[in-house]
């Protein structure tokens, strides 16, 4: 199976969408995203998974990969679990969870990826967290035995480029594009920031041997 989310992901929410689901979606590969998780998990499930049909054929074109929210794959490959469970996770190619702290990595079995949440607060969960800001996503990156999504309140290139340094090998937006003027353009700019910040932090001192002669 293919290797976990990276570089920026982006969550839909169709309520907050300036447009209709589909086009924002497209609009945001047309701007480099390879890595979209279906949420919308109010819809019945018909209309969900033709909604997960439009979306991937979308991504395919691009070589990008659609996982969908909740233990139902929609006929595809890839789901993305909250905290709460299933437990054990189901035995689909990819596998993501929510978590938001030491806790909730420590039950990790099968999953392949986690997001960390909130990092910011966020108009979308207001309320939710408190924020771990990049030094407490940085923390829980050092002890995640898996690869780390950052999640929450991400909207500016200096947001992305901090989780970036904390050590989040891909950084989930949800409304910076589902808002945006021109989602073509956010996923451009935010990715850019993204590779900038992955191509410095691979060539830091820090991180670059780990001081072996």
């Amino acid at each position: 199976m293919h290797a976990g989310p990276g570089g920026i992901v982006v969550l839909t929410d169709r309520r907050v969408a300036r447009r209709a689901l589909v086009d924002v979606v497209a609009g945001a590969v047309g701007g480099g995203v390879r890595w979209v998780v279906l949420r919308e998990k109010d819809l019945p499930r018909a209309e969900r998974l033709a909604l997960a049909v439009e979306l991937r054929a979308i991504l395919a074109e691009a070589g990008g990969t659609l996982v969908v929210a909740g233990p139902d794959p929609l006929d595809g490959d890839a789901v993305h679990l909250p905290a709460a469970g299933p437990y054990p996770p189901p035995a689909v190619g990819l596998v993501g969870r929510s978590c938001h702290d030491t806790a909730e990595l420590a039950r990790l079995t099968t999953e392949h990826y986690v997001t960390l949440s909130p990092v910011h607060e966020t108009r979308t969960k207001p309320g939710y967290g408190p924020a771990l800001r990049a030094a407490g996503l940085a923390a829980l990156v050092k002890v995640s035995p898996v690869p780390v999504l950052a999640l929450g309140g991400i909207e500016t290139p200096a947001q992305v480029a901090a989780c970036v340094e904390a050590g989040a090998t891909g950084v989930a937006v949800l409304g910076a594009i589902m808002r945006a003027q021109d989602p073509t353009e956010t996923a451009t700019t935010l990715g850019r920031a993204f590779q900038e910040a992955a191509t410095r932090h691979v060539t830091s001192p820090a991180h670059s041997g780990g001081g072996q002669p």
